[in-house]
């Protein structure tokens, strides 16, 4: 089957891209530009997802201006080359920082400029589903360290067509990282099915995962495709699949092994196309030990893993995540509330957060409704009892709220801290100042590895 390929925006004087085997052999299709072409008419007539600004090739001032527009594209992922020194040129070292992702001092092997691409390519794609996502319940919003890994690891998987097994507990949003991925790969434009394995009774897995024909069984009226037919040309994604029973064990080892499928009561093989990925929060180890899982189809199903971090290994983000969703439910308040009080903040803390996302998620919308006061309180979030009550200075009560700001301004701008500081009414210098101040990530990291957002179950 012939899926669509990625394409590269390749700008350039230069009339050959020294890496094109590489960029091809990772499915690019390249289109080279000079760079005073319009942008506007190049990226209508070819939608890049991602692109290369060789600067070194494009020296002249015409050039330069030139860029100014292509590279205000933020939905592009832009990786700058330069030759040495060239990047002490105040115009080119701004727009690199404003507009790219990585820069790359040539020479330098063609790997490396096909993995930073690859690279850039994955964050801006996932920055951009989450902010086309309509289902504000499920979203997480984080730029800690294990959420930046998360992203990357996604981005790398998206890549390859071979199995992918997600391990996390309950609650850490294994189903939308799997939605991450699908949409990242080159089947993002084919069906993504899910289904759960441990919500369905074992008598009607067979038939929903592979369908039936018509007279199969009593009851069995007209033909039903399976959730496996369904998926054809895309992705399926077997949630709690340490749920299994072991006879569909059998069944979709089989299929795994065949790449056909037969529906119950059916004579005929059926061909079918899908990449696999599946989630649980069992041990599976312990699984294959005790015999509840076959390890023939684990090994099938494990070959690309990725382990999902729960809520407490996040600290650094629990409060800007237990704000962002006050911010999208406040409404349900009828506009009494101005957020979370003190000892709420220590609460969010101090908690263990067994639930991961999901239980957070379910205590902010719980308070917003139930409480009385002008703040939600510990008690509001059913956390009395890991409340601090020690009193909250002026100047620490204002350093929240200046955190707070700076985070949601680079969140709604990507990380690019020219249109932060625009929104939050001060000059880059300024913020530049507070970030320094409040040891948040520096301009030189934001630009590259700007706050992740992602979905939670």
């Amino acid at each position: 089957m012939n899926h669509d390929v990625r394409k590269l925006l390749y700008v350039s004087r230069s009339a050959s891209v020294p890496s094109r085997a590489r960029f091809e052999k990772e499915k690019w299709d390249i289109e080279i530009v000079r760079p005073h072409l319009a942008a506007k008419r190049m990226l209508s007539s070819f939608p890049a997802s991602a692109g290369v600004v060789d600067f070194s090739t494009c020296q002249l001032p015409e050039d330069i201006a030139s860029l100014v527009d292509l590279l205000s594209h933020s939905r592009i992922a832009w990786v700058a080359l330069v030759s040495p020194g060239q990047i002490e040129d105040e115009v080119v070292k701004r727009l690199i920082r404003d507009c790219c992702f990585d820069f790359i001092t040539l020479p330098i092997p063609d790997d490396r400029i096909v993995g930073a691409v690859g690279h850039a390519y994955g964050m801006v794609a996932l920055r951009e589903m989450a902010s086309n996502d309509g289902g504000p319940e499920g979203e997480m919003v984080g730029s800690c360290d294990a959420m930046l890994a998360l992203a990357i690891s996604i981005g790398k998987v998206a890549m390859n067509d071979a199995p992918v097994f997600i391990s996390g507990e309950s609650g850490t949003g294994k189903e939308l990282t799997a939605v991450a991925i699908h949409a990242r790969s080159v089947r993002r434009d084919q069906p993504f099915v899910a289904i759960n394995c441990g919500a369905i009774p074992a008598y009607l897995l067979q038939s929903e995962l592979f369908g039936y024909e018509r007279g199969a069984f009593t009851g069995a009226d007209q033909r039903k495709i399976g959730r496996v037919e369904a998926a054809n040309g895309g992705t399926l994604f077997l949630d709690e699949i340490g749920d299994l029973p072991l006879e569909s064990q059998a069944s979709l080892l089989r299929f795994l092994q065949e790449r056909k499928i037969e529906r119950l009561g059916g004579l005929a093989s059926t061909p079918v196309d899908v990449r696999i990925i599946c989630a649980t929060h069992i041990d599976m180890e312990a699984a294959m030990a005790e015999g509840r899982f076959r390890a023939d189809l684990y090994h099938r199903l494990c070959v690309l893993r990725i382990d999902e971090p729960p809520l407490r290994e996040r600290r650094a983000d629990i409060e800007l995540l237990a704000k962002h969703m006050f911010n999208r439910f406040k409404n349900d308040a009828s506009g009494r509330l101005r957020g979370f009080a003190p000892d709420a903040i220590a609460a969010l803390y101090n908690y263990g957060w067994p639930g991961n996302v999901r239980e957070l998620i379910n205590r902010v919308r719980r308070a917003i409704v139930m409480s009385d006061a002008r703040q939600i309180s510990a008690l509001d979030l059913e956390l009395g009892e890991y409340a601090e009550t020690a009193p909250v200075s002026l100047a620490r009560a204002r350093e929240v709220g200046e955190r707070q700001a700076i985070e949601f301004a680079l969140l709604r701008n990507r990380g690019r801290l020219a249109d932060a500081a625009q929104d939050l009414g001060i000059s880059r210098v300024t913020l530049y100042r507070l970030l320094s101040t409040y040891g948040m990530r520096p301009p030189a990291i934001d630009s590259q590895d700007a706050v992740v957002n992602l979905l939670a179950e």
